[in-house]
């Protein structure tokens, strides 16, 4: 439920740029009735009005995001700040210049903040953060946890880098694909690969 709830603005996004896209022309009298006081030059463009308007629609969700953990009073975690605070201040500005290099360029910033938050907390902090987040579920060694630490940065670094090039060599709408199917492709790879590591520390009950 955690995942889906993490994933509602990226599949909201995509499914909003698919139906502008669609629609080129109705796309853009609705941003042009709803974007028009946020735009430069107060007029929606039609090339950009799927990617304006799929990015308005993601910056609503994850402010209802924070908005539904606040009304339900639960623990509001860090990384989804920083979420929040990237997609409103990128996002803003793909909307303010309409113009996509912005939110193309925002899931690596995401990225490597999430890298800084596991690679700086051990260095600096002495704080292993992926076991602060798994030691209730999970018993290791600490070398293992200090190995998954390091592993889930680099992942991170590495997803940002793709970002970059998916975004700069490809079309906007391969990007927008990519950005669901292909980190989704990625995150589960690496989970497997995390748990195949992981299987080695598992202890097998006696028969």
């Amino acid at each position: 439920m955690k995942f889906l709830f993490d994933l509602f603005p990226v599949l909201l996004f995509f499914i909003v740029f698919k139906l502008a896209g669609a629609n080129p022309e109705q796309a853009q009298a609705f941003g042009n009735l709803y974007l028009s006081t946020f735009v430069s030059g107060g007029q929606v463009n039609l090339a950009q009005a799927p990617i304006l308007l799929a990015t308005a629609v993601a910056i609503l969700a994850s402010l209802c995001q924070i908005a539904w953990l606040l009304i339900k009073k639960k623990t509001i975690d860090k990384m989804l700040w920083v979420s929040l605070v990237i997609v409103v201040v990128f996002g803003g500005a793909t909307i303010y210049f309409q113009n996509s290099l912005f939110m193309r360029i925002k899931p690596t910033i995401l990225y490597w903040c999430f890298a800084l938050a596991f690679l700086i907390s051990k260095l600096f902090l002495k704080r292993n953060l992926i076991q602060t987040m798994l030691s209730q579920q999970l018993e290791l060694p600490e070398p293992a946890w200090n190995k998954l630490n390091v592993a889930w940065g680099l992942f991170f670094v590495v997803m940002g880098v793709i970002n970059l090039i998916v975004a700069f060599n490809f079309s906007e709408n391969f990007w927008v694909n990519f950005k669901l199917f292909g980190f989704m492709g990625l995150m589960l790879v690496f989970v497997i690969a995390q748990s195949v590591f992981l299987s080695r520390y598992m202890k097998v009950p006696n028969e």
